[in-house]
């Protein structure tokens, strides 16, 4: 052989060889990429099949569901909405006290209320007369104590 082809035939070589191992790893690659292929084709039809079993069932009334979680947790909370759940009408912070067997005292009274008030805020009780509210008595006649239900707020039922 010429002394010329020889390098030139072992850089052919090295090169077939290099391009060789990086067409294996391709061919590897591409059977891993297959396989996950398959497994989201798969995926999708079971997802197709789920889409089509949740559009043939019959519509279903939500069940009522525990008070938003940003109420506390507080106990005196969920003992308020039991009290109130057993009214017949609205009920004011002083009979709330009074059903909830404690003290009848300004302390009790105002803490009951402050309570009632974040029920009203966060959506789980809704203020028959707002009208009556400490802010538009201020300039008017004496303060009026508003009587609280445990009608849901009509922005609760909207969806988010």
């Amino acid at each position: 052989m010429d002394a010329q082809i020889t390098p030139r035939l072992k850089r052919v070589d090295a090169r077939e060889q290099e391009i060789g191992t990086a067409a294996e790893q391709l061919r590897v690659h591409i059977d891993e990429l297959t396989t996950r292929l398959r497994e989201l084709d798969e995926e999708i039809g079971n997802l197709a099949v789920t889409r089509k079993t949740l559009l043939t069932l019959p519509p279903t009334t939500p069940e009522p569901t525990d008070p938003p979680s940003a109420l506390p947790a507080h106990p005196a909370y969920q003992q308020i909405l039991t009290v109130l759940a057993d009214a017949t009408g609205p009920m004011r912070a002083r009979d709330l006290c009074d059903r909830l067997d404690l003290a009848v005292t300004p302390k009790n009274i105002e803490s009951t209320r402050h309570k009632l008030k974040r029920m009203v805020n966060v959506g789980v009780l809704a203020e028959p007369n707002p009208v009556c509210s400490p802010s538009a008595a201020r300039s008017g006649p004496p303060p009026c104590r508003q009587p609280v239900t445990s009608a849901p707020s009509p922005e609760l039922g909207r969806d988010r």
